[in-house]
């Protein structure tokens, strides 16, 4: 007897294992429902960090940044047939949030100019190096919360101009060449404007700094799961899901 394969077709299921190409072809109209919401999640999921952390870094408050980041989802899944692939979905709904950011802070400072950094040459000696996370004694682990939210407060207080590169650069390890044509500026630029806010941090920060800046402005646990919720919510409400 000669026993054949069973050739049978499945859809990979939807999962953290699934590559970006892979939820963006699903996420897009004309897929099944429970996949297409399935792929939506996971990709809001995936991109929470980065899309908060971009916004914060323009606008001055968690909730501003929040509602940021559901609005660049809404436009982004509405005209997801408008991706073509040039560039990484990451990168193209990255710049859809700074975008929506930037005209909020324009509604909400319509006089304040946000080109105004005078640059000045950058002394190496002056550059805040951060150290590493290593093997910590329990009083350090301890302290590490209140440590984050020391390392936040520092880095709200820089101008949105520094914020957004530092944020980019330092804790989503953006290019400083992709942070320069994302943000229509000069690579020299975007390299002062992050010298100036190490700068500005080491004066803060330098005697208690002990962690990395992985762990500035989070948006994982619930707020995440949140995120997706109502990104789906609302997809339904329009029509788009």
């Amino acid at each position: 007897m000669t026993l054949r394969a069973h050739s049978k077709t499945s859809t990979p299921e939807i999962g953290p294992a699934t590559s970006e190409a892979d939820l963006v072809a699903a996420a897009r109209p004309g897929t099944d429902d429970a996949r297409r919401e399935a792929a939506v999640r996971e990709l809001v999921r995936r991109l929470n960090p980065r899309l908060f952390r971009v916004a914060r870094g323009i606008v001055d408050s968690d909730a501003e940044a929040e509602d940021i980041v559901q609005e660049t989802y809404l436009a982004a899944f509405g005209k997801i047939d408008q991706f073509r692939g040039e560039a990484a979905f990451a990168t193209w709904i990255t710049r859809i949030a700074i975008n929506a950011a930037r005209m909020q802070q324009r509604r909400a400072r319509p006089h304040e100019s946000y080109d105004t950094v005078t640059e000045e040459p950058a002394d190496p000696a002056n550059v805040l190096s951060f150290p590493g996370v290593g093997s910590e004694r329990p009083e350090t682990a301890l302290g590490r919360a209140q440590m984050r939210a020391l390392m936040e407060r520092t880095v709200a207080a820089l101008p949105s101009e520094m914020r957004l590169p530092f944020l980019l650069h330092e804790v989503e390890g953006v290019r400083i060449r992709e942070i320069a044509a994302d943000l229509s500026l000069n690579p020299i630029t975007v390299k002062t404007r992050l010298f100036r806010a190490r700068r500005r941090l080491r004066a803060a920060m330098e005697a208690e700094l002990r962690g990395g800046f992985d762990t500035v402005f989070p948006f994982d646990g619930a707020r995440c799961a949140g995120m997706a919720d109502r990104v789906v919510n609302a997809l339904r409400e329009t029509g788009e899901l």
